[in-house]
């Protein structure tokens, strides 16, 4: 008796046991595909004015500030002439082509921004409305990983720029150790100790936590002494030019313009730090898009206006690679010009490190107040009306990467959050426009129309990956049709077989052309991106599937409403 008695309880065990695996997976799928409650537009509002949020002290003319703050860094003085290097003066043709795919993902932000209640999260909180939580997770930990290892990246090619200022003057000439500001002596491939990055960190996280007004002043100051000093080079730029720089136009052909925009492509990532202001906007259902679509413009206007300088000055078989701007401007015996560069430079990375951590913590301070992170992150100063924790967080992350890494060699994996993020923003767009009206669409008994509107979405994005790779190893023209076909009829069925709205506020004209285009093209450029780029893409999609099955899961509230 002992022994069946003994044996029927190891049998009960064993049916728990198994019982609770499916009841395991069960409960984590059913918490990964939550969605977000968002509260009505007036509570958001009056509740962030009575002071339980952050505090509305941006205008339209700070938005726009913001947005070109962080997309023209130091680059614009380089990369520029390296890509000339390659594409000739049709440079000028790949900044057109680049700039208007970003206008096409940035009509797509800016109807998100213009529709959503005015609270922090961008493109996690559309993607947590749209979708799912666990994708929204899963978008803020690869812009997040952006984020963190760009920061650390500016911090110490702005501490390399300052130094190299100082050094303009005798006292300093050839007496700053490398390792204050240069970077000194690698070991273990990685690590390289530099004194000033961290410095420079500390400083503009001070800021940041006085309050957005001081973030905001600093960041006008900047980004106006940048512009000022892109335009001054442009004009000086312009009396030097020899039309005759100009022919041939396309010397490599076609293709080296196509390869010169996807590079390029990069150069205007940043505009989506406006959505992420939103909270902080003075009215953001009319200046968020307003500011999206204007800060881009103004950087393309600028971008255009220095390709058409320095193609026009030196003929670009002689751009160099390091410094092509500088060397032209040299060569026409205008020396004092670099020094001006070397100004701009040090402004532009200035703002760019500035928006970035500003941004940063918005993310953190809206997954803290989900509940997907530590309640800490969530807390916003009485007084200040800052998320502090999140800031002196952010701020210590980046130290610690710009002062003991050489963080440069990590480059080629960036840009992965940017793109993934820009592709599942102009998701988004479409999913958004089916919620209103899905119980009118005809039932299919196989399939939801919700869900093959989503298979449509991802066979687009699996073509454009498919494009892209077949583009980048050098396959035949045929071979690129055919997924690009295959792509142009999953969006015809997306415009035949769904049923759209039109969302209050600004639209985005041509759903779903506009944002099939974008995820196209967007994860055609995230297939150009190094190998490693992939890898890295993979692994860090395990670990937040992790961190969110052990943590995220039990902790998060979608309906929570945002603010307090």
């Amino acid at each position: 008796m002992l022994r069946e008695r003994e044996m029927g309880d190891e049998m009960r065990s064993s049916d728990r046991s198994v019982s609770s695996s499916p009841s395991c997976f069960s409960n984590f799928w059913s918490s990964a595909l939550r969605t977000k409650t968002l509260p009505p537009q007036s509570e958001t509002s009056g509740r962030a004015v009575s002071g339980d949020g952050l505090v509305r002290r941006l205008s339209l003319f700070d938005l726009v500030l913001i947005g070109i703050g962080a997309s023209i860094g130091a680059g614009i003085f380089v990369v520029t002439g390296t890509v000339a290097h390659d594409a000739g003066p049709g440079v000028t043709v790949s900044f057109i082509l680049a700039g208007a795919s970003c206008v096409l993902n940035a009509l797509c932000y800016a109807e998100l921004a213009s529709r959503f209640p005015a609270i922090v999260g961008g493109a996690y909180l559309y993607t947590y409305t749209a979708f799912n939580e666990l994708t929204a997770f899963l978008v803020f930990a690869q812009l997040m990983l952006d984020y963190h290892i760009g920061a650390a990246s500016i911090a110490r090619s702005l501490a390399s720029y300052v130094v190299a200022i100082l050094e303009l003057f005798s006292f300093f000439k050839d007496k700053i150790p490398s390792w204050i500001g240069h970077g000194g002596e690698e070991f273990l491939g990685v690590l390289s100790l530099n004194v000033l990055a961290p410095v420079l960190l500390v400083l503009l996280t001070i800021v940041l936590c006085r309050g957005v007004g001081e973030s905001s002043i600093l960041n006008s100051v900047m980004t106006t002494a940048k512009i000022i000093i892109v335009i001054f080079v442009i004009i000086v730029g312009a009396f030097k030019v020899d039309v005759s720089n100009w022919s041939p136009f396309a010397p490599n052909g076609v293709k080296s313009i196509l390869t010169g925009a996807t590079v390029v492509f990069f150069a205007y990532v940043g505009f989506d730090a406006v959505a992420n202001s939103a909270e902080e906007s003075k009215r953001p259902q009319r200046d968020l898009p307003l500011g999206i679509m204007g800060s881009l413009l103004i950087c393309a206007a600028l971008y255009i206006g220095v390709c058409l300088v320095i193609t026009g000055m030196v003929p670009y078989q002689l751009l160099g690679e390091e410094a092509p701007l500088v060397e032209a401007f040299t060569s026409k015996g205008l020396k004092y010009v670099s020094v001006i560069i070397s100004i701009g430079a040090v402004a532009g990375l200035t703002t760019t490190l500035l928006v970035g951590l500003y941004v940063q913590s918005r993310l953190y301070l809206g997954l803290g107040r989900d509940g997907l992170l530590p309640s800490i992150f969530a807390k916003v100063h009485p007084t200040r009306h800052t998320p502090i924790h999140s800031q002196i967080w952010v701020g210590i992350v980046a130290c610690l990467l710009a002062g003991l890494f050489n963080v440069h060699v990590l480059s080629h994996i960036l840009s992965v959050g940017s793109l993934t993020c820009y592709s599942v923003v102009s998701a988004c767009v479409v999913t958004l426009r089916w919620k209103d009206k899905t119980s009118s669409q005809v039932s299919r008994k196989w399939i939801s129309s919700w869900r093959e509107g989503v298979i449509c979405l991802i066979i687009i994005a699996c073509c454009g990956f498919t494009a892209g790779a077949l583009y980048r190893f050098g396959a035949s023209l045929f071979f690129l049709i055919v997924p690009v076909v295959i792509a142009v009829f999953a969006a015809a069925a997306l415009y035949c077989r769904q049923v759209y709205t039109h969302p209050p506020g600004f639209s985005c004209p041509w759903v779903p052309i506009v944002p099939a285009v974008c995820i196209f093209f967007n994860i055609f450029l995230f297939a150009q991106l190094h190998h490693e780029a992939w890898v890295r893409f993979v692994v860090l999609s395990i670990i937040t599937i992790g961190i969110y099955a052990f943590y995220g899961q039990y902790h998060a509230n979608p309906v929570s409403a945002g603010l307090g």
